[in-house]
C-alpha cells in the first residue's frame, strides 16, 4: 500500500494506471476507520482493480470549532485495517494541500435547495464543506466510481446533485448502513459515546424502525407520526433536531401517494450528535 500526502505525487501514480486502463475507485473517508468503511472499501474493490482511500478531516464542513477539535483521529490504526484489505493507496493529505489558499476566500462548491434543509438547518453551511472537498477530491483523483454510505444520505443526494449538475465523469455509488448488533448505524462518532450510551444510542434506530413499520402498515398521518417520534426520543434521553418523513428523491414533503420514502433523524445523546435514516419502497 501506498501512503500519499500531496496531491502531485498522487496525480502521476494515478496516471500511470489509467495508461495501464485500469479502473480506479475512490473511497472518501475521515479516518476513524470501522465495519461500514470497510464495506465500502470491499465493494470499491470489487468493482475497480486499483482502490484509493482518502483520509482528510475536512475543516470547511464542521460548523463547530470544538466538533472539529474533539474529532477522533487515529490514522497509524487506519492504515494497519487498509493494509489488511489490500488498498491501493491511503492518501492522507494536510489540509493546506487541499485548500492552499486562504480558506475565507476559496472558490466554493454549493448545492442550493438540497443544501439548506434538514442537516442544512441544523449545520449552516456543512453541506457546502461537504460539496466542495468532495469535488476538489474528485478532481484530483478522477475516478471511475466514489463509495459512499447511505447512512448519510441527504449528503449522498447532494453529492449525487452535485456530480451531474457539473457533468463529473465518476459513478456514485450508494451502499447500505451498516450497523451495530443492536441496531446503531456504525459511525466515527460513536467511539465518544459512553459504555451506557452507546447501549442508549440504539433507541434512535428503534424510533425509526417503529414509525417505518406503521407507515408501511398504512399510516399516512406524517406529522402526527414525526411528533410522537421527537417524543419517544425525549423519553429515552435524546435531545432530536429533527425526525422527518420524506420523499426519498429530493427529500421534499411526501404526498399520500409518494411510495418511495425515507424516513431521516438526528439527535444528540450526550455530547455527540447521532443521524440514522431507514428507506421504504
Amino acid at each position: 500500500m501506498l501512503t500519499i500526502i500531496d496531491v502531485q505525487t498522487l496525480r502521476a501514480q494515478l496516471m500511470e494506471w489509467r495508461r495501464q486502463e485500469a479502473r480506479i475507485a475512490l473511497v472518501p473517508t475521515m479516518g476513524n476507520l470501522h465495519a461500514g468503511h470497510m464495506s465500502l472499501i470491499e465493494q470499491a474493490r470489487s468493482r475497480a482493480p486499483r482502490v484509493v482511500v482518502s483520509i482528510f478531516v475536512n475543516p470547511m464542513q464542521f460548523d463547530r470549532v470544538e466538533d472539529l477539535a474533539t474529532y477522533p483521529r487515529t490514522l497509524e490504526e487506519d492504515c494497519r485495517k487498509l493494509r489488511e484489505l489490500d488498498t491501493d493507496i491511503v492518501f492522507t493529505p494536510a489540509a493546506k494541500a487541499v485548500y492552499p489558499h486562504d480558506m475565507k476566500n476559496i472558490t466554493r462548491v454549493e448545492v442550493p435547495g438540497l443544501s439548506s434543509i434538514l442537516e442544512g438547518t441544523s449545520r449552516p453551511g456543512h453541506f457546502t464543506g461537504v460539496a466542495t472537498v468532495v469535488a476538489k477530491l474528485l478532481n484530483i483523483t478522477q475516478p471511475n466510481i466514489a463509495m459512499f454510505g447511505e447512512k448519510d444520505y441527504q449528503q449522498l443526494l447532494i453529492i449525487r446533485r452535485m456530480v451531474a449538475d457539473l457533468n463529473l465523469p465518476v459513478d456514485i455509488v450508494g451502499l447500505p448502513t451498516v450497523r451495530e448488533p443492536n441496531g446503531l448505524a456504525m459511525s466515527s462518532r460513536n467511539r465518544q459515546l459512553t459504555a451506557e450510551e452507546r447501549t442508549q444510542a440504539s433507541g434512535l434506530y428503534a424510533v425509526l424502525k417503529c414509525i417505518s413499520d406503521r407507515i408501511r402498515g398504512g399510516e399516512r398521518a406524517y406529522i402526527d407520526l414525526e411528533q410522537q417520534a421527537r417524543c419517544d426520543l425525549i423519553g429515552q434521553g435524546f435531545r432530536p433536531d429533527y425526525f422527518s418523513v420524506r420523499r426519498a428523491s429530493d427529500l421534499a414533503s411526501p404526498a399520500v401517494c409518494d411510495q418511495n420514502l425515507v424516513v431521516v433523524a438526528a439527535a444528540w445523546l450526550g455530547r455527540v450528535r447521532l443521524i440514522d435514516n431507514i428507506r421504504l419502497h
